[in-house]
């Protein structure tokens, strides 16, 4: 699979923009491997290649346990490898993210607030725009992944 375009070169304005909104989530009270975490796993549902390689590779060096990456894809099912927030965040990540089957019931905003203040959750769901935005960005014009590239050198 080959890129289709170099939307960085072609639009860098808009690319720009995303990565103010990248700073401004990196900026806030969210800790950082919880929304990387929170990445990867949109990531997967949306089978984002070029992101899943990049967040993986990120989550590793800031010393994030293979074994929890590993079960990521079944984090409720992980027992306590995934802390209280993080469960929250991964369950209205996928919520959010599947916005169009889900409706993001009202349960699930609950059960995120009982866990996170509104500028959290707020922030939270700004990672989470963000990341379906850079998904969609990758796959529609195929950012070829790190490992990829690594392979083929």
């Amino acid at each position: 699979m080959s890129m289709r375009l170099d939307y960085n070169r072609i639009a860098p304005a808009g690319v720009k923009a995303l990565g103010g909104v990248y700073g401004y989530v990196l900026q806030s009270s969210l800790p950082t491997t919880m929304v990387t975490l929170v990445y990867l796993r949109i990531s997967q549902i949306n089978n984002c290649a070029y992101c899943l390689d990049m967040h993986t590779r990120d989550l590793l060096k800031g010393g994030v346990s293979v074994e929890k990456l590993a079960l990521l894809q079944a984090w409720a099912e992980a027992g306590d490898l995934f802390d209280e927030r993080e469960r929250a965040a991964l369950a209205w990540a996928e919520t959010v993210t599947r916005v169009a089957d889900t409706g993001v019931p009202d349960q699930a905003y609950e059960a995120a607030r009982a866990v996170f203040d509104e500028r959290e959750l707020v922030d939270l769901t700004i990672a989470i725009g963000l990341m379906n935005a850079y998904n969609r960005m990758a796959i529609s014009f195929r950012n070829t992944p790190q490992a990829a590239i690594e392979m083929a050198a």
